[in-house]
């Protein structure tokens, strides 16, 4: 294992301003023009897409494993979070769909403006990798790699613990956000505190995602909603979705269902069990604590890397697919397609 503390340097922060004038803040480790690499064009930047109201700060220790690994990276808050909390958070407007088609875009432009010629990646985790789909520049991304990434449609809970998410994510949650003004999740320990619409995005998320926002104060026309969806498909990265046999959010259904919307990438699911790792768990947040350094982070290194898992990979191989449906199909194809994706999962099978 590298000495991390020895072989990187200390981040820089950044401060952006997204295309409606919010604020993202978020930090940079940059390799100087001479480090590693023989020319600044041949190495990767990595941007790093937290989960839902985890601040940026908890995927430190992934953003220097990747620099020390010879990568630029960067980790963000989304507005309303972490570094780029406002004053207060009641009245203050974010939904998920701001996280992807203005905080995460924010980041891709800001990548393609200040690392001009170098290939971007992106690891992702849990509602992530679901954003990545909404920014209008998702296009340039050359390889993403996910964890756990899905968007929190209730019926794809493991079933074990579904009866207590509904109620904690989808009864409590969202009468907090309307009572209070926002989720004082920091007080009850379970998140960092989240905006009013963002909880009402997951509370409220459907079996497609896009007919979470055919009504209430996010509400988007047909031809918005449908546009949504055609952005996704707009991705042309080769995309290695990871998920955990423990994980109660991120079930096979739940992950698959989210694939089902990246039909311009060529696709892998890997899942993995930690016993095939020597742990007792990993569960959906685990992941990037450094103890998964030696057995877990390499994974994301190699398909980052070179496209391709490590031979001698754990887990098995859900599913692998080539990109399905060409860049020009109109939008009645890209339902079609999600509407057979969507019975194929009404199981939540393991």
């Amino acid at each position: 294992m590298r000495d991390i503390k020895a072989s990187v340097a200390v981040p820089e922060a950044i401060a952006l301003v997204a295309a409606d004038g919010c604020a993202i803040n978020g930090f940079v480790w940059r390799h100087r023009k001479s480090e590693e690499c023989e020319s600044a064009s041949a190495r990767p930047v990595v941007i790093v897409n937290a989960a839902t109201s985890v601040r940026c700060r908890y995927y430190f220790r992934f953003a220097a494993f990747l620099h020390s690994h010879g990568y630029d990276a960067i980790v963000y808050d989304y507005r309303g979070i972490g570094e780029s909390r406002p004053s207060t958070l009641r009245g203050f407007r974010a939904s998920w769909l701001d996280w992807g088609q203005l905080d995460f875009e924010a980041l891709l432009q800001y990548a393609a403006r200040e690392f001009a010629g170098q290939p971007v990646d992106v690891v992702a985790h849990s509602i992530g990798g679901f954003v990545i789909g909404l920014a209008p520049s998702n296009g340039i991304i050359r390889r993403i790699v996910t964890m756990g990434a899905q968007y929190a449609f209730w019926r794809d809970y493991a079933p074990e613990r579904k009866r207590s998410m509904l109620w904690r994510w989808h009864v409590l949650m969202p009468l907090l956000a309307v009572v209070i003004g926002y989720v004082p999740a920091k007080r009850l320990g379970w998140m960092e505190d989240t905006p009013k619409g963002v909880a009402l995005s997951w509370s409220g998320s459907k079996a497609r995602f896009e007919e979470t926002y055919r009504h209430g104060e996010f509400a988007r026309s047909d031809d918005e909603r449908a546009r949504l969806v055609e952005q996704c498909s707009a991705v042309r990265a080769a995309l290695l979705a990871i998920s955990v046999t423990d994980d109660e959010f991120g079930t096979v259904a739940a992950i698959e269902r989210l694939l089902g919307y990246f039909t311009g990438s060529a696709l892998t699911h890997l899942r993995v069990a930690p016993e095939q790792i020597g742990h007792t768990a990993i569960g959906h947040f685990a992941f990037f604590h450094s103890r998964f350094e030696d057995s877990m982070w390499r994974i994301p290194l190699a398909w980052l890397k070179s496209g391709a898992l490590p031979d001698d990979v754990p887990g098995n191989v859900v599913s692998q697919r080539m990109p399905a449906i060409a860049r020009h199909e109109p939008a009645h194809v890209f339902r079609r397609a999600l509407d057979s994706m969507t019975i194929d999962l009404s199981t939540n099978a393991e």
